[in-house]
């Protein structure tokens, strides 16, 4: 059950968060209600923090593709301002953001307009991952969305880190995480249980024109699997 308003009140505020592990859709379904609210003509803007360059530089693209345009702020404060004419304000990898994310979520939402932030509620050991609990308890529509273990196929709730590193920030795709259900689920890291590379179905006419960087990730998604057609 995807949990969001059904009915959008105007000059009235709330926060939506949608949580979960590393390819659980998080973003995927961040663009899927910014793409709602601008079909019914609101003012929409999407903010992702300047440490998250995976696919592109500057717009929110999810794993398997979906994009939408965005812009880059590099501290939780910069979002206030950045911001000032937006009906919806939609925040991805909220998670790399410091804990100012959470008055700021609170001042966006006070001052009359729907926030809808996307993150990990868990870090690679297991453990809460600011600021997302402490927004968690200040939202009115919370969303857990779950990927499927690698290992189990069971519902996936844990991110699980892949290659060696013992640093809580590690921005990287299905090289350096795996999805795991809890029985799975080895911290702070295991060795790689996927048996295939990951291959997405990206219709190029998901992405906005002119997004070079994800062109150049289609690429070598493509050259992963073999041929120039990804399964979905």
């Amino acid at each position: 059950m995807i949990s969001e308003p059904t009915i959008l009140s105007k000059n009235i505020g709330w926060i939506e968060v949608i949580c979960g592990g590393m390819f659980s859709g998080k973003t995927e379904e961040l663009i899927r209600r910014a793409r709602r609210a601008q079909f019914a003509g609101q003012m929409v803007v999407i903010v992702k923090p300047e440490i998250d360059k995976r696919y592109d530089d500057f717009n929110v693209v999810s794993h398997n593709a979906t994009a939408l345009p965005g812009i880059v702020a590099s501290t939780a404060d910069q979002i206030v301002l950045m911001t000032g004419n937006a009906e919806v304000v939609c925040i991805d990898e909220a998670q790399f953001f410091d804990i100012r994310l959470v008055e700021v979520a609170n001042t966006l939402a006070n001052s009359g307009k729907r926030v809808i932030i996307a993150g990990l509620d868990m870090d690679f050991e297991g453990k809460p991952f600011e600021p997302i609990p402490e927004i968690l308890a200040i939202a009115e529509y919370v969303t857990k969305l779950h990927a499927i273990c690698s290992e189990s196929g069971m519902p996936a709730n844990y991110s699980q880190r892949v290659v060696q590193s013992d640093q809580r920030i590690l921005v990287g795709e299905s090289e350096a995480y795996e999805p795991r259900a809890r029985h799975c689920f080895r911290p702070p890291v295991d060795a790689p249980k996927r048996k295939k590379p990951i291959a997405f179905n990206v219709s190029a006419q998901n992405a906005p024109s002119g997004t070079s960087g994800t062109s150049k990730k289609r690429e070598e998604i493509d050259k992963t699997t073999g041929n120039n057609e990804s399964s979905g």
